[in-house]
């Protein structure tokens, strides 16, 4: 490990977030419903009816009427961007209009200039974990290739009316999730256990002409932005030396891999279409899919990274473990967090070296952080949380992104997960908390939504200012 790290001047230091879980509001405005008012457990239940009591995310954080205090809160940070999503259902409350809802786009205007006030570069999400839930009632989600065009048009509005305002630009968040997920990621109304192979894959084909089709409209309408895929990142390790484990772990990682491949070199890999003939699934791809596909790649790779995973073909030795959305075998060597996920601060390097030597594309991490159970706590009068445990997980991740840097590696920024608490999106809890912000509100509803700032955000606040330099090696 080097003595000291450096990072780049113009490093993109900040926080990301999602409208479901954080903004609340969920029938103001002209907003039409998405799933998330049918997924009051998140991915842990099966959907419900229609919206009730129970769902948290209906207030969430109440982002939409306290949006310019919280963006107050991160500039006193000193963040440089802002990752949060733009709710499909507030643009087109059905998600098939001919036109968009005016009210919707003029909250994402006022969102906009608290930003700009601030100075802080919008990094924007076009569907994250929220398909209006017309789409999935009526047209089945992301199964039905007609989505692909209702989801050009949205795209399409918001390049029109926000390409001179917002420079980084993500088309769909994790979408390799959709493997795992369908109805939270996809929009698919079908239940996982009936959905067959060849509904699932033609979804994911779908998404990803969708994604290029979002990556031309851009270059169309707002020339000077960048449009990039964001993965959910994995490392998988082989639990034994044994090349059995190794192809096993290969094979598995390569399910993540396929998305950043198809997005930076826009066609299908081979191995991607040998797992395709060999589960037996015939999907229905056009000559003008394969066009745009590789007429329109990615300017950049985002990812998520929360774990790293072990796999091994000897099923006698598959002891499972937690991950985000992605389970795993779990690794005998790490500890995990209170959620079971695996904390493992070197893979963070380990991906972005691997993804810097596959696709030689500029890297963003936009999500990265510890879920814990929190205790507000009065310190010399003030209301605070001692997350020191935050602290350790985020420089220990942060070391190693340095540690990325210094090996050649192109990173462009940090947007850590959650930087105020919000709604979990795998269990709806408020009490799997990431944010250096506090949010008083409880798992039953109840709590004043005050915010109050926890230690990390001292700290994270010197990270910015000191540009890393801060960090404990």
């Amino acid at each position: 490990m080097t003595d000291s790290i450096t990072f780049p001047a113009d490093f993109l230091w900040g926080g990301a977030t999602a409208a479901n879980q954080i903004e609340g509001a969920y029938n103001e405005g002209g907003k039409g419903l998405s799933i998330q008012d049918v997924m009051p457990q998140g991915i842990t239940t099966p959907r419900t009816d229609g919206p009730t009591d129970d769902n948290l995310k209906q207030v969430a954080i109440d982002f939409y009427h306290r949006y310019a205090e919280d963006i107050a809160l991160f500039a006193e940070m000193g963040f440089k961007t802002f990752r949060f999503s733009i709710a499909w259902s507030r643009i087109f409350p059905l998600g098939d209009e001919a036109e968009p809802n005016e009210e919707g786009l003029a909250f994402y205007e006022r969102v906009l200039d608290e930003c700009e006030k601030h100075g802080i570069e919008p990094l924007v999400t076009i569907s994250h974990y929220e398909t209006p839930l017309h789409l999935t009632d009526t047209y089945d989600g992301w199964v039905n290739r007609e989505l692909i065009g209702f989801y050009e048009r949205y795209a399409r509005v918001l390049f029109a009316r926000y390409g001179a305002r917002v420079k980084y630009w993500l088309t769909f968040n994790e979408i390799n999730s959709v493997l795992h997920a369908p109805l939270l990621s996809g929009g698919i109304n079908t239940p996982k256990g009936q959905l067959t192979k060849t509904d699932l894959y033609q979804a994911v084909h779908n998404e990803l002409v969708a994604s290029a089709l979002a990556t031309k409209a851009a270059r169309e309408l707002a020339p000077n932005a960048q449009v990039g895929c964001m993965i959910l990142a994995m490392p998988v390790y082989p639990l034994s030396p044994s090349p059995d484990d190794m192809m096993a772990s290969l094979t598995t990682e390569r399910t993540n891999l396929a998305f950043g491949d198809i997005h930076v070199r826009g066609e299908y890999p081979g191995y991607y279409l040998r797992s395709l003939r060999d589960q037996g699934v015939d999907l229905v791809i056009t000559d003008d899919d394969r066009a745009v596909l590789k007429e329109n790649t990615v300017d950049f790779v985002s990812f998520s990274y929360y774990v790293s995973v072990a796999e091994t073909a000897d099923d006698s030795q598959r002891v499972m473990g937690e991950g985000n959305i992605f389970p795993g075998v779990r690794n005998p060597t790490l500890k995990a967090s209170e959620w079971g996920w695996q904390i493992d601060p070197v893979g963070l390097r380990i991906v972005l070296n691997q993804f810097w030597d596959r696709w030689q594309k500029p890297l963003f991490i936009v999500e990265n952080g510890l879920g814990a159970k929190d205790e507000l706590v009065e310190v010399d009068g003030r209301k605070t949380v001692i997350d020191d445990y935050r602290i350790a997980y985020l420089n220990d991740h942060l070391v190693q992104v340095g540690e990325a840097l210094t090996d050649g590696v192109d990173v462009m920024g940090f947007t850590p997960w959650g930087c105020i608490d919000l709604v979990s999106a795998s269990t709806a809890q408020m009490s799997k908390r990431y944010g250096f912000i506090y949010v008083d509100r409880n798992d039953d509803g109840s709590g004043t939504l005050d915010r109050y700032k926890k230690k990390s955000f001292d700290w994270y606040a010197e990270v910015i200012e000191s540009n890393g330099a801060s960090l404990t090696r």
